[in-house]
């Protein structure tokens, strides 16, 4: 078998996020969250509900960049307008990007600088305060710096634990783990991030270096490697296209 690269060991960490999570809508954003669904699916959540991207339920998704007509079993169809029923019920576990996020998990996808003159747009703030004001919300970054772990966010679209604490009417919240191409982050008893794990060959002083804040790492072990099991629905069922790869290279 050849060598378990970056891209798998984050795909299997990913797929932890779904473990156990019963009979809830995965919600991916990313090729290797995507695979990291997939592979909960045939693993350890087979309850776990998938779709194509677009209107279908899957009970077989189809392999990674491919749709409903090049392959998979499509159990249901849901319209756009059920997907906000899904959202308001909790019945969905979404791993969500983040163009910055702080110590306290308030993620930014909206632009970057003053948002009365942004010196960038990006895809506006979008379904993410919904996400964490009614499910579990875990989040995915390809490539860990300084530019996206900072000390504050220029604005907030995912709600943070600091700031769920500080809002009446928020019934539900729930912020679950940060997975990068470096560490698996969790979160500490007052709602802070913290390096759960250490993927093979990082140090802690790499994590540290690319955080834009102080983050504990006394804590870290060594992220599992997936197993031989896992690496072949990887390769030869989930992704066999090799498209991991181009989101988190063999080198950083």
């Amino acid at each position: 078998m050849t060598e378990i690269t970056r891209a798998e060991v984050c795909a299997a960490a990913c797929a932890d996020a779904w473990r156990d999570a019963g009979e809830v809508l995965a919600h991916a954003v990313g090729v290797v969250p995507s695979i990291g669904a997939r592979l909960a699916r045939l693993t350890t959540s087979p309850d776990l509900i998938l779709t194509d991207g677009e209107a279908y339920f899957m009970s077989e998704p189809p392999p990674l960049g491919r749709t409903a007509a090049d392959g998979g079993v499509v159990e249901g169809w849901v319209p756009y307008r059920r997907v906000f029923d899904l959202v308001a019920s909790g019945r969905r576990q979404s791993m969500m990007g983040a163009s910055q996020i702080d110590r306290y998990g308030n993620q930014n996808i909206s632009l970057i600088g003053d948002w009365r003159r942004p010196k960038r747009q990006l895809i506006g703030v979008r379904g993410a305060p919904g996400n964490t004001a009614n499910h579990r919300t875990d989040y995915w970054v390809a490539r860990h710096t300084p530019k996206v772990f900072v000390e504050k966010v220029d604005v907030v679209c995912g709600v943070g634990n600091d700031r769920a604490r500080g809002t009446k009417g928020l019934g539900f919240h729930h912020l679950g783990v940060v997975i990068t191409d470096l560490a698996v982050l969790d979160y500490d008893a007052e709602g802070r991030l913290r390096v759960r794990s250490l993927h093979p060959g990082v140090t802690a002083e790499e994590v540290r270096v690319n955080t834009g804040f102080e983050i504990d790492t006394s804590g870290a072990g060594e992220t599992r490697l997936p197993d031989p099991g896992e690496l072949r629905l990887i390769r030869e069922v989930v992704d066999p296209r090799g498209l991991r790869d181009r989101e988190v290279p063999v080198t950083r």
